[in-house]
């Protein structure tokens, strides 16, 4: 599946949809959207650790999750063997550059395309304090596009923020 830059900007108004959505529970604003093979929308998450009360729930995570079960739904709907956990060639759009714990669930999902908007320049392990999604020395590597549509879901965050520290 080829995704041309386009299709990032609209994606990233829909993770940006889910991250505005996570404000509800009162969670951090972090959106994400996987789009899988055939160009449409797979599954979304957004932040749900307050929701849950669990540390783990990261947008990226809930949307993995869901875009696993989706795929073993969809093959099971047609007699195919559901494999699930693979999610190649599919596409993640999320507002915050991933953490350590999300990007190796990127790896380890075998996602190949990441897109995120804004830099977390205290935690992001997509290039700016680690890389763990470039990393040549795992098993799967993930072509990377950062910065689409940052200064929005910049803004996000820091008025989310600015609010709680107040």
């Amino acid at each position: 599946m080829t995704v041309r830059r386009l299709d990032h900007e609209q994606w990233m108004g829909r993770a940006l949809d889910e991250a505005h959505a996570a404000l509800n529970t009162d969670d951090v604003p972090i959106g994400a959207v996987i789009i899988g093979p055939d160009g449409g929308l797979l599954a979304v998450g957004r932040n749900e650790r307050e929701a849950f009360g669990d540390p783990t729930a990261h947008a990226e995570v809930v949307a993995i999750r869901a875009a696993a079960r989706a795929l073993r739904e969809r093959a099971a709907a047609v007699g195919d063997s559901p494999d699930g956990w693979r999610l190649e060639d599919c596409t993640l759009v999320v507002t915050l550059e991933p953490c350590a714990m999300c990007a190796g669930a990127i790896v380890l999902s075998r996602i190949p395309r990441v897109v995120f908007g804004a830099w977390d320049e205290k935690a992001g392990a997509a290039g700016s304090v680690f890389d763990i999604l470039r990393e040549r020395r795992l098993n799967h590597w993930v072509e990377v596009f950062p910065g689409v549509r940052e200064a929005e879901c910049a803004t996000l965050l820091r008025e989310f923020f600015s609010a709680h520290r107040g």
